[in-house]
């Protein structure tokens, strides 16, 4: 028998983040390579995964960060590139052997934009980040987004859902990894795979029925948010009334956790506990009320959950509408709309009308 030929290579995310930032700023792989003293083929491999960015030794890599921007790349592309290393890290996880590696959503708590850049490959919605930015369809081979194949999502998701298994089984050491891995794994709308997500995410039900803040806070908010993604919305206005409402360490742990989810926490972390700290160090209230702002247009099944935390990043920071600068006109837009028209809970009416009062009342 003949050696059977390589499975495709996967596309590569951080590659193709790269060739919009080269081609942003008009530039040919030839020309890049000049610019920062490498070859044409090295520019190649990168840009198709060939040689994975995330395998680029730390000071070309810098350069590379820092040369784009200068020679004409549009920064908020060239800023996607670290999380789109880190979707390109979890994807091969579940493509291929991680060679008793610690797998990458056990190492680090992933955030926002790099969910967004998984669900690219995942699902082909583009990035809000990136939303106007993608190159117009060409004749010839080239892509026009990082999309996996079909059977590399099917294998992609058959090993998050097996992960995840794993994970249950492993306790405490396995809560992150769990988390995670189930929180993806709600990506995948076939039949049967949101079948098994549902099964999985309802046996986790249990820990939405604690009130307050629990060691297993950060589980049950996933869960409940996964559930709302799932089509059922109700373990999440559970969820808020039971486990976050009126309860000064939730409260405080959300708070800090869409900070860290929206980059206004920048500082990479390694597990939960950041969640806890009351005294929400480290991050700009201002940046957080732009990222949530910016999220409450494109998260239909989270409003809800938007509603409250916009309410109580007010109440925690009462000068924000004075702060909000151009942020306040489109808030203050989008929350009269959502609640002239949105379904919403009366809590969330009656938070997110407190929002829209005192945005329109610091005009």
């Amino acid at each position: 028998m003949g050696r059977q030929p390589p499975p495709p290579r996967a596309p590569s995310v951080a590659g193709f983040v790269l060739r919009l930032a080269r081609e942003s700023a008009a530039l040919t792989q030839a020309r890049l390579g000049e610019a920062l003293m490498v070859d044409v083929d090295t520019v190649q491999g990168w840009e198709s995964g060939r040689r994975p960015l995330a395998n680029v030794k730390a000071g070309v890599l810098l350069e590379l960060r820092r040369r784009l921007p200068a020679l004409g790349a549009e920064p908020g592309i060239v800023a996607a590139l670290e999380a789109a290393m880190d979707a390109d890290r979890i994807l091969a996880a579940g493509l291929g052997p991680v060679d008793g590696q610690v797998h990458p959503l056990a190492g680090w708590v992933h955030t926002r934009e790099t969910a967004h850049l998984l669900s690219w490959a995942l699902t082909g919605t583009t990035p809000p980040a990136l939303a106007g930015r993608l190159p117009r369809p060409r004749r010839g081979p080239a892509a026009t987004a990082p999309v996996l194949s079909a059977g590399q999502r099917e294998a992609f998701f058959v090993h998050l859902r097996e992960t995840t298994e794993r994970a249950a089984r492993q306790g405490e050491a396995g809560t992150l990894l769990h988390r995670q891995a189930l929180y993806l794994a709600s990506y995948d709308h076939g039949p049967d795979a949101a079948a098994w997500t549902r099964a999985a995410l309802h046996r986790g039900r249990d820990v939405l029925a604690r009130r307050g803040f629990s060691p297993h806070w950060a589980g049950a908010r996933s869960t409940a948010t996964a559930l709302a993604r799932q089509g059922d919305p109700q373990p999440l206005l559970d969820f808020i009334d039971r486990a976050l409402a009126d309860d000064d360490t939730a409260e405080a742990a959300n708070l800090n956790y869409w900070a860290y989810w929206v980059g206004a926490l920048n500082t990479p972390q390694p597990d939960d506990t950041f969640m806890t700290d009351r005294a929400l160090a480290g991050w700009d209230p201002v940046t957080l009320l732009r990222g949530l702002a910016r999220g409450l247009h494109v998260a239909p099944g989270y409003v809800d959950l938007y509603a409250h935390t916009l309410w109580a990043l007010l109440i925690r920071f009462p000068w924000l509408p004075h702060a909000a600068g151009q942020i306040a006109g489109p808030l203050r837009v989008r929350t009269g709309q959502l609640l002239d028209g949105a379904e919403l809970s009366a809590r969330s009416r009656r938070e997110l009308g407190r929002v829209h009062y005192g945005l329109d009342h610091n005009r």
